[in-house]
């Protein structure tokens, strides 16, 4: 009996960690590599890469700012949260994890680039 309940508990609690991971994040606007570029255009936007620095210089997009990940908290200070903010990164999990961070710290208008950077690779084959 104690043994079917730890049971049931566990599996419960996967399957909220399953669907708490992969649900979009509340508030924060999801796109394609196809809108970014029609994104690209607008000028009173924060365009940020938090992928790290060496992948960034690696391959990034024109007008897209370095912020790594781990070093947002303490230069969230460089944005304005009047700005909408639009966020890459390598394949859209650390921009989903910098969005949700975002819109804790007050950001309104937070936008993930579903995909990141190898799905604009791969639209520019």
């Amino acid at each position: 009996m104690v043994q079917t309940i730890i049971n049931i508990g566990l599996v419960l609690l996967v399957i909220w960690f399953v669907v708490n991971r992969f649900l979009p994040i509340k508030g924060v606007r999801i796109i394609s590599v196809v809108q970014l570029k029609k994104e690209l255009r607008k000028k009173d936007v924060h365009y940020i890469d938090v992928r790290t620095p060496i992948e960034f210089h690696t391959n990034h997009i024109p007008g897209f700012k370095n912020i790594p990940l781990h070093e947002l908290p303490k230069r969230v200070h460089e944005l304005s949260k009047d700005k909408e903010v639009i966020v890459i990164c390598q394949s859209g999990m650390k921009s989903a994890k910098a969005s949700k961070l975002l819109k804790k710290l007050g950001f309104q208008r937070v936008t993930n680039v579903k995909g990141g950077m190898n799905s604009w690779s791969k639209r520019l084959i």
